[in-house]
C-alpha cells in the first residue's frame, strides 16, 4: 500500500509527488461532500440534469399550447355547430382535415431543422399557430373553419418531431422514456388545466374568446423561447464541454466530471447518416406505426368529439362537458408518467427495451381496447365517463415509449427527420378517425349511440395491433441491423 505522510503523497516508486498537508477527518468529509453533490447532478455526458429538465419544461410548455389549439375545437364544437349550423360529419371533417394536414406538415419537420434549426424553426411554427386563428375570429363560417384548422394543422405537424428531438438533445437514450412521456402529458395538462378554463371562456364570453386567448398564449412562449433554449450535449452538434472532456485526457478532468471510465461519451455528428429506407423498412419502424397510428386515432377522437360525447351522448351540460374533458387526461397524466418512469428503471436494471418499451405498452393497449369494446353494453353514464376515461388512459404510454424506440434506430443528426415522417404516420389516425365518428353518430341519430359504437371500433383496432406490435417490433434487433458501429451511452 502506498503511505500518505503529512510531507507529502508518495508515488509507486517512493518519490514524492505533492508537498500537501494531510486533511483532519473534518476536511474529508466538506472535500467528499464538494466532489459527490455535483456529481450526483450530473448526466452521462456531464451535462446538468437541472438544466436539462429546465429545457424539458420550457419545451413542454409550448406542447400544451400546442395541444390547447387541437383541444379546442372539441371544446367549441357544439356553440360553433348551433352557430353556423354544422352536422356531425361537418365536424368530423374539420377534424379530420386538421390531422391530414399535422401528418402532411410533420414530412417538413427534418428540413427545417436542417434550414432553421431547433430555436427559429419552433418560433416560426407557433406565430403561424397563432396568425392562423385569427379568420376564424373575424369571419366565421365552414369554409373559414375548415381552411383555418388546415392552416393550423400543417403550422402543428412539424412540432412534435422538433420537440422531442429538442428534449432528446438533454436526456440519453436510456433515460428518454420519461421525458418522452412528460411531453406527451402536455395533452393531459392541456385537457386538465386548460380545457376547464377555455370552457369556461367560451361560455361566458363567446367562442371566439377562447381562440384569442390561444393566440396570445403562443405569442408570449415564443418571447421566452428566444430567451430560454439552447441545445444539449446529445442533439445533433454534441458538442457540450463535459462531453468533449471525456476525450480530452485525464489532465483536463475535474472533481464534477463523470467518471470515464465508466462513460461514454454521447453519440454526435461523427456517427455517419444511414439510407433512411434502412429505417423505414425496418419491423420496428413499421409495426411502430401501426401501433401508434391505433393510439392517435383514438387521441383524435378524444380530442375532437369528447365532450360532445358527454353533452350529447350522456347528458351532461356544456360547462360540465368541457370540464369533464380533464378526467381522462388526469388518469392518463398518472398512468403514463408511472409507466414510463418504470419503463425506464427497468432499462437500467438490464431488462431488454423490447420488454420495456414495447411489450409493456402494448399490455396496457390490449386492456384499454378491451374496455373501449364494451362500452355500448355500459347504461349508465358514470359507469360510460369511467369505461371511456381509463380505456383511452391505459393506451396512452405508448406515443412515448415507440418514440423512444423509433430514435434509437437511427444517428442524432437524423432523430428530428425520422421522428417526422414517423409522427406524420401516426397522424393518419387522426386524419380518418374523426370524420368516421362523425359519419357513424350521425347515422345512429340523436343519442350516444353512435359515439359508443365509433369508440368500440377503435377498442377493436387496439387489440389488433397491440399483438401484431408485440410480434413484430423488437427496436435493440433492428439498431444492431441499421446501427451496427453506433456508440454506446452507458446508463446510470
Amino acid at each position: 500500500m502506498t503511505p500518505i505522510t503529512e510531507s507529502g503523497m508518495s508515488g509507486a516508486n517512493g518519490e514524492v509527488v505533492a508537498n500537501l498537508p494531510l486533511p483532519v477527518q473534518g476536511d474529508l468529509v466538506v472535500l467528499e461532500q464538494q466532489v459527490n453533490r455535483p456529481r450526483a447532478k450530473l448526466g452521462e455526458a456531464g451535462e446538468s440534469r437541472t438544466v436539462a429538465w429546465g429545457m424539458t419544461s420550457v419545451l413542454v410548455a409550448m406542447y400544451v399550447i400546442n395541444f390547447a389549439d387541437k383541444a379546442v375545437l372539441g371544446i367549441i364544437a357544439q356553440p360553433l355547430a348551433k352557430e353556423l349550423g354544422l352536422s356531425a360529419s361537418d365536424i368530423g371533417l374539420t377534424g379530420s382535415a386538421f390531422f391530414l394536414m399535422l401528418s402532411l406538415g410533420g414530412l417538413f419537420s427534418g428540413a427545417l431543422d436542417k434550414w432553421l434549426g431547433l430555436r427559429w424553426a419552433l418560433v416560426l411554427l407557433v406565430v403561424l399557430w397563432s396568425v392562423a386563428m385569427l379568420p376564424l375570429i373575424l369571419s366565421a363560417s365552414f369554409v373559414t373553419l375548415l381552411v383555418s384548422r388546415m392552416i393550423l394543422g400543417f403550422a402543428e405537424g412539424p412540432n412534435s418531431p422538433l420537440l422531442f428531438s429538442a428534449a432528446y438533445s438533454w436526456h440519453a437514450p436510456a433515460r428518454r422514456g420519461l421525458p418522452g412521456a412528460v411531453l406527451t402529458c402536455s395533452a393531459s395538462i392541456a385537457k386538465i388545466a386548460i380545457a376547464p378554463i377555455l370552457a369556461y371562456v367560451a361560455v361566458t364570453w363567446g367562442w371566439r374568446s377562447a381562440l384569442v386567448a390561444l393566440a396570445i398564449a403562443g405569442l408570449l412562449w415564443a418571447v421566452l423561447w428566444l430567451v430560454m433554449w439552447k441545445e444539449g450535449p446529445y442533439g445533433r452538434s454534441g458538442n457540450s464541454g463535459k462531453a468533449d472532456s471525456v476525450d480530452s485526457g485525464p489532465e483536463e478532468s475535474g472533481p464534477e466530471d463523470p467518471d470515464p471510465a465508466t462513460t461514454t461519451a454521447p453519440a454526435t455528428d461523427a456517427e455517419p447518416a444511414v439510407p433512411w429506407l434502412h429505417i423505414f423498412r425496418t419491423r420496428t419502424f413499421i409495426g411502430g406505426v401501426l401501433l401508434i397510428a391505433a393510439a392517435y386515432a383514438l387521441a383524435a377522437v378524444v380530442l375532437t368529439w369528447l365532450p360532445s360525447y358527454f353533452e350529447l351522448g350522456l347528458g351532461y351540460s356544456r360547462l360540465q362537458a368541457g370540464s369533464m374533458f380533464s378526467i381522462p387526461s388526469l388518469i392518463g397524466l398518472v398512468i403514463m408518467l408511472s409507466s414510463t418512469w418504470l419503463s425506464d428503471r427497468l432499462i437500467t436494471k438490464g431488462v431488454s427495451m423490447r420488454a420495456a418499451r414495447v411489450v409493456f405498452p402494448a399490455v396496457g393497449m390490449l386492456i384499454g381496447g378491451t374496455m373501449l369494446v364494451f362500452l355500448p353494453f355500459v347504461n349508465t353514464p358514470v359507469m360510460a365517463v369511467f369505461m371511456v376515461s381509463l380505456g383511452y388512459a391505459i393506451c396512452t404510454p405508448v406515443l412515448p415509449l415507440l418514440n423512444a424506440c423509433v430514435s434509437e434506430l437511427c444517428p442524432p443528426k437524423q432523430i428530428s427527420g425520422v421522428l417526422g415522417v414517423f409522427l406524420s404516420l401516426m397522424a393518419f389516425g387522426g386524419f380518418i378517425a374523426p370524420y368516421m365518428m362523425g359519419r357513424i353518430v350521425d347515422a345512429a341519430g340523436d343519442g350516444g349511440d353512435g359515439y359508443a359504437t365509433a369508440f368500440q371500433i377503435l377498442g377493436g383496432v387496439a387489440l389488433v395491433v397491440a399483438v401484431v406490435g408485440v410480434v413484430i417490433i423488437d427496436p435493440a434487433r433492428d439498431k444492431n441491423l441499421v446501427r451496427p458501429n453506433a456508440p454506446v451511452v452507458a446508463a446510470r
